[in-house]
C-alpha cells in the first residue's frame, strides 16, 4: 500500500500545483492505481523495463478517458488546448513513476 499512497499522493500534489482540486483528485487516483499496478510488477518482473514504461502509459491513457477533449477543434487553437491538456494531465502520473523508480533504485532494500 506504500507504493499505492506514494504515488497517488506524488500525482495529487504536482496535478494540484497548477489544475486545482478536481484534476488533483483524478491525478491522484490514476496514481494510486498506478502504484499499485508497479508494486505488483516490481514483485513479478523487476528487470523488464518496457513492461513498466509500458504501464505507465496505459495509466496515462486512463487518465486521458476522464478528460473532455475538445475534439470538435483540431485547428489553430484546438490542436495547442488539446496538446496542453494531455501534457498537463500526463505529468502528475510520470513524475510519480520517476518518484518510485528513482526511491526503487537509490532504496532496493527498503520497498514503498
Amino acid at each position: 500500500m506504500g507504493w499505492a499512497a506514494l504515488a497517488g499522493l506524488t500525482a495529487g500534489l504536482i496535478s494540484l500545483a497548477w489544475g486545482g482540486l478536481e484534476p488533483a483528485v483524478r491525478s491522484g487516483g490514476c496514481g494510486l492505481f498506478y502504484g499499485l499496478l508497479a508494486f505488483h510488477l516490481q514483485r513479478v518482473d523487476p528487470e523488464d523495463s518496457h513492461l513498466q514504461a509500458g504501464l505507465v502509459g496505459a495509466v496515462c491513457g486512463i487518465r486521458s478517458l476522464g478528460m473532455e477533449l475538445p475534439l470538435d477543434n483540431w485547428h489553430g487553437d484546438g490542436l495547442t488546448s488539446l496538446s496542453v491538456e494531455l501534457i498537463q494531465a500526463w505529468l502528475p502520473l510520470i513524475g510519480s513513476a520517476l518518484l518510485l523508480q528513482g526511491l526503487h533504485r537509490v532504496l532496493p532494500a527498503s520497498r514503498p
